[in-house]
């Protein structure tokens, strides 16, 4: 019953005030050749459990554009687009990971609310023109310091990998995560509040 009244949420949210750039939309109708990869609607995630009821990228308008741009200079730079972990995530969920990891460094602690909640974060990794993904250290979701990307003890294609990333990111408005190479926060994350979910504790 949570999830399809979560999916309803989220449709509901994609349609309303569609020309608004602080709207919640659908990535795909941004940009579709963005790779999506929503871990979190599976079980390949640190929690091992299913948590969304479908593996759609939600962001706020804005975020979504500037994505969308991020990844259009990748591919005409470095023949690289963007491949999408996760975006938008309603604060029910956030407060079932925290139970999983209470850790501030990694999951942001549902009290607060994090910048998924808002949907002004994602969390990213780089593809070549096959498919492959970058190196970047270590897998996404990794709970560990070398996650960081001020960990520098890697080969320096590891390491220019993520300063590659960060470059890019940082010129199209994001903001990367201390401890996660692959989190990004918009710079204007503070404009959104997070979304009401009625009929969800």
């Amino acid at each position: 019953m949570i999830k399809k009244i979560l999916f309803t949420f989220l449709i509901a949210l994609s349609f309303s005030n569609a020309q608004n750039d602080s709207s919640i939309v659908s990535l795909k109708t941004i940009d579709s050749t963005i790779i999506q990869d929503v871990r979190y609607a599976t079980t390949n995630n640190f929690t091992g459990k299913v948590l969304y009821p479908s593996a759609i990228v939600f962001l706020r308008k804005v975020v979504a554009d500037s994505l969308s741009k991020a990844n259009k200079y990748f591919l005409e730079k470095y023949n690289y687009r963007i491949k999408i972990f996760d975006g938008f995530r309603p604060l029910h969920i956030q407060k079932l990971m925290w139970q999983i990891m209470p850790d501030e460094r990694y999951v942001a602690n549902p009290t607060k609310g994090s910048r998924h909640n808002r949907g002004a974060a994602v969390d990213i990794t780089l593809v070549d023109l096959n498919g492959n993904e970058l190196d970047f250290g270590t897998q996404y979701d990794d709970f560990s310091e070398k996650a960081s990307p001020n960990y520098l003890d890697f080969p320096n294609p590891i390491l220019e990998n993520r300063k590659l990333l960060k470059e890019v990111m940082n010129k199209f408005g994001f903001i990367q995560l201390d401890s996660e190479w692959w989190h990004f926060d918009f710079k204007d994350w503070k404009r959104f509040s997070i979304p009401v979910e009625d009929g969800i504790d």
